[in-house]
């Protein structure tokens, strides 16, 4: 996958979800939870999982000449993953060997992005779950760090009911109940990513 590295570092924020603080100042991210996919010394990578992009999925795979007869599927949203390379696609989906390009981010989770899955997923034998994104987000050696200690993000783990079965309009409000804390007690302080 051309984004993500083979490394062996593995870093803290592997397997988790990123949730904005409130005060978050970049509207790109503004009560946004990003699934990381990959944390390295050389930076971060995530795609965010509750924000609609103007995209639907049947517009996607007619722009990859894929054939859907799926009206459900073709009215599908696509996700706004970030706004890193924005015309990249990417398929967070449950675990299905066979394709060409897919890393794990769990057992229950992972993230490909080469055209065979959503060939598959267009003939109805694709995975279980997946959603389809466009972009992610990014941070270079060391800005996630520094985000994180100015208290522009929380991190919880990874949880495959807030990725692929609440509604997006849910998902941040869940992913900061995993905290253990009620959202009047967050204060309102943030930064940009």
């Amino acid at each position: 996958m051309g984004e993500f590295s083979s490394g062996q570092f593995h870093g803290y924020l592997d397997q988790h979800l990123l949730i904005a603080m409130p005060g978050m100042l970049d509207p790109n991210f503004e009560r946004s939870v990003t699934l990381m996919c990959q944390h390295s010394e050389e930076g971060a990578i995530g795609i965010t999982i509750n924000k609609l992009s103007k995209f639907t999925v049947g517009e996607v795979l007619e722009q990859l000449g894929i054939e859907c007869r799926d009206r459900a599927l073709s009215d599908a949203p696509v996700l706004q993953g970030g706004p890193v390379n924005t015309d990249r696609g990417f398929v967070l989906h449950t675990p299905m060997p066979g394709f060409e390009s897919s890393l794990e981010i769990s057992s229950e989770i992972m993230v490909t992005t080469s055209r065979d899955v959503l060939v598959a997923i267009a003939e109805g034998e694709g995975p279980e779950q997946f959603l389809v994104a466009l972009g992610y987000a990014g941070w270079g050696d060391g800005q996630l760090e520094s985000e994180l200690r100015d208290h522009a993000w929380l991190s919880v783990p990874v949880d495959r009911a807030i990725v692929f079965d609440l509604p997006l309009k849910d998902r941040w409000q869940e992913a900061v109940s995993k905290l253990g804390v009620e959202l009047h007690h967050l204060h309102g302080a943030g930064g940009s990513a």
